[in-house]
């Protein structure tokens, strides 16, 4: 009998190794792992420069509070403005803690309290971000949220019109949704945003959780859609596995985040600080960036490729490493069969397969990754006219 809440879906697998884009259970079964932690290990499984910039703080110092200087804190935050359109840099330990800063951070820096984020979107399960997140099933039986949010459809340019007002603080978006179905905004609603934050000087807060950290090929995927944010809100591949997070904001926002106006215990303590560094430093290259946009592409063509002969498939869409194949059918069976042959997948939804491989994948194993999910699709199709036949 387990002493653990339920609170997750466990699959039947011990995860007891992981190397590159491999990971080893217990058993000694071996997994290609294109979930990456839910695009968190972007540098796949102990990646050495990580890992031994690790091995090399853990001998040094772990933790004295944000009381002191922690020097690791300048040189990583240097880095994320340096790749951004960031002044400054406030660290915490996740996505969602990141998300709260940034809804407490535009209420404080603008004196109003309206929000509006979209529909499907997914910004965390604080009570804040949970606020924020534009989804019913993930606010159901937690009683009365923050209010003064509103959720319109992404892409809907009339309803963005509306929604906003010389009332709202903020808007809140993913560029490219990923709980809600790897859905993409549009290069029109993205210019509209942009227009509609200026027009009644409200914030724009892009959620870089899941795409940010060269996800999608770039550092950051607002950068593809022309966007230049207030704040960008950072976690997962930030640390490879490590907890970290980070908000990034522009010069304006820096008097309304004053001493004892927010604070995070463990947030910027020097493990976490010498992890991030090591990541960004690698990730930041611009040959790696350039890779993950060419494989991304050959992801997305070997999947069209493989696939197009299946009527229950709807559409590939996504940018860089972050994928979906958006199906008819529900997928769960999919990830279940990957699984059996020796592929970890996820889904975005009910209907969307989600592949998330770490940036450092090789072409083969994507060809490899690809052929299984043909396979997959292929044995569900053909159970489906067995069925019809009967």
């Amino acid at each position: 009998m387990s002493a653990l809440f339920p609170t997750y879906a466990r699959w039947n697998i011990k995860p007891e190794k992981g190397i590159g884009s491999k990971i080893i259970d217990v058993e000694g079964n071996e997994y290609l792992d294109f979930i990456s932690g839910i695009a968190v290990c972007n540098l796949g499984h102990c990646h050495p420069k990580v890992t031994l910039a690790l091995e090399k703080q853990l001998d040094k110092l772990w933790h004295v509070s944000n009381l002191f200087q922690i020097e690791g804190q300048e040189s990583v935050a240097q880095l994320l403005v340096d790749h951004s359109v960031g002044d400054y840099v406030f660290f915490c330990n996740s996505g969602a803690e990141a998300n709260e800063a940034a809804i407490k951070l535009a209420r404080k820096s603008t004196g109003k309290h309206h929000i509006v984020s979209l529909l499907n979107s997914f910004h965390g399960r604080t009570l804040g971000s949970m606020a924020a997140t534009g989804q019913d099933k993930i606010h159901k039986g937690f009683g009365p949220l923050l209010t003064e949010f509103t959720y319109i459809e992404m892409n809907h340019l009339a309803a963005l019109e509306e929604a906003v007002t010389e009332k709202t603080a903020a808007i809140m978006v993913e560029v490219i949704q990923g709980e809600g179905g790897i859905r993409l905004m549009s290069k029109e609603y993205a210019k509209a945003l942009q227009d509609v934050c200026e027009k009644y000087n409200c914030i724009l807060i892009i959620d870089e959780v899941q795409t940010g950290i060269g996800r999608t090929g770039t550092a950051f995927a607002y950068e593809q859609f022309g966007l230049s944010p207030d704040m960008i809100t950072l976690a997962k591949g930030l640390g490879n596995g490590f907890p970290v997070g980070a908000l990034i904001g522009k010069e304006g926002l820096k008097d309304s985040f004053s001493p004892g106006s927010h604070g995070s215990t463990f947030g910027g303590n020097p493990l976490a600080m010498s992890v991030a560094e090591a990541v960004l430093t690698e990730i930041f290259k611009p040959e790696l960036l350039e890779s993950v946009q060419q494989k991304g592409e050959f992801l997305k063509n070997q999947l069209q490729q493989q696939l197009s002969s299946h009527k229950v498939i709807e559409e590939i869409r996504g940018k860089g490493l972050m994928v979906g194949v958006a199906c008819q059918i529900d997928v769960a069976p999919i990830i279940e069969a990957c699984r059996e042959k020796g592929l970890l997948v996820l889904s975005a939804g009910p209907k969307v397969l989600r592949l998330l491989p770490p940036l450092i994948v090789t072409k083969s194993e994507i060809e490899k990754a690809v052929e299984i999910i043909a396979d997959v699709f292929a044995d569900i199709e053909q159970k489906q006219s067995m069925n019809v036949l009967k």
